[in-house]
């Protein structure tokens, strides 16, 4: 059943529209987006879809075909955070942003389906805010730009859901292009589309989702940012973006907390990875690319340490089977990693991972073929 026909059936009415909104994937630069830096991810062909018709009387219905439960209904008024990690937190988060931020919206109905994995790294969180923010931008003529509707549905996440998260997933979903991988600068969310089509240079981006879920909301993510400001502070900087690699040696020895000083080394680090690898991809050169991915799973394995054994496995098989590069992706402790491989070599890869799962009793992967996919949109 289509969304809009599963929203006639549930509602009785015909929607106003349908929109959709993408995962994402994070081809480099991770943790980087809460310290005022840089990222480079691209839009996802998986969505979050979203059949809305607009209410004027307080009243927000939330129903999702993807989740055991009747409808939700909510008093867009006197919204307050869902407990319980409630997924109708992040649709009625983005209403009442919109109200905080003195936007007229009324209510609606809404019926969601999504395509984008949950707990794999892959933003359906991102993408379901986002969807809702486009299609009551669009009911309610709000006139809110890509980058401020992505703003929206952060502080949906930081404020509403409580997750800390930095401002990456939302833009690269609101704001992606088809072919293209977003380089993003979150201190004041400039961006350009850099072209990146793995498939006419005969290469394949794999994403390989370990099934480990992992929850942002659990404190671990909350840590780390909070040891990224500390370090921040230590070295009299507004953020980390500040400190240039070149003199990331001076900056290191200038802080006393090991732990802070591994956390201030991935994010400058990264940082200086994202810029290699707009310059690899504008020079026409993607193979290159690859060992810069698996620098920077170094660096999060071993100075963010937030991967898992299963990502390192995905890493490591991947490289010995002759993959260009890998590394895991988003948030981290479970989640997906991506793999650079040659077109014609995909199969032999995927099948050398599979076969490591297997031998280390995990669960199966699930590993897709990643294409550059267009932003949310009114379908």
């Amino acid at each position: 059943m289509s969304v809009a026909a599963g929203f006639e059936s549930l509602y009785g009415k015909t929607p106003d529209g349908v929109w959709a909104a993408p995962g994402r994937v994070n081809l480099i630069g991770e943790y980087t987006d809460f310290n005022d830096g840089f990222v480079l991810p691209f839009a996802l062909p998986h969505t979050a879809v979203a059949a809305v018709a607009r209410r004027d009387d307080g009243v927000l219905r939330l129903h999702s075909a993807d989740i055991d439960g009747g409808v939700v209904q909510l008093d867009a008024a006197t919204l307050e955070p869902l407990s319980g990690g409630n997924w109708a937190a992040y649709p009625a988060g983005v209403v009442w942003a919109l109200r905080e931020a003195g936007h007229p919206v009324t209510g609606a109905d809404v019926h969601l389906a999504s395509t984008v994995p949950t707990g794999a790294g892959l933003s359906s969180s991102a993408a379901l805010e986002v969807v809702t923010a486009l299609a009551l931008n669009d009911l309610f003529g709000l006139g809110l730009s890509r980058p401020e509707l992505a703003r929206i549905a952060q502080r949906a996440e930081n404020a509403f859901v409580g997750v800390p998260c930095g401002i990456m997933d939302q833009m690269a979903s609101a704001c992606a292009e088809e072919g293209h991988a977003l380089h993003l600068d979150t201190r004041d969310l400039s961006y350009r589309q850099v072209p990146f089509d793995p498939a006419a240079e005969g290469l394949t981006l794999l994403v390989v989702d370990t099934r480990v879920k992992h929850a942002l909301g659990d404190g671990a993510y909350a840590e780390r940012r909070a040891g990224c400001e500390a370090g921040a502070r230590a070295l009299g900087v507004r953020a980390l973006r500040e400190v240039d690699a070149a003199h990331l040696p001076e900056a290191l020895g200038r802080l006393d907390d090991e732990k802070v000083r591994r956390y201030v080394r991935h994010v400058v680090s990264d940082n200086a990875r994202v810029e290699r690898t707009i310059a690899l991809l504008d020079a026409g050169d993607p193979r290159a690319v690859g060992p810069v991915l698996t620098e920077g799973h170094a660096s999060l394995r071993d100075d963010l340490r937030v991967s898992c054994p299963e990502l390192d496995l995905v890493v490591g098989a991947a490289n010995a089977a002759g993959a260009l590069g890998a590394r895991m992706t988003g948030g981290g402790f479970g989640g997906s990693a991506v793999v650079l491989v040659e077109a014609d070599r995909a199969e032999e890869v995927t099948a050398a991972v599979e076969e490591a799962f297997a031998a280390a009793g995990h669960t199966a992967p699930g590993v897709f073929p990643a294409l550059p996919s267009a932003g949310a949109r009114r379908l």
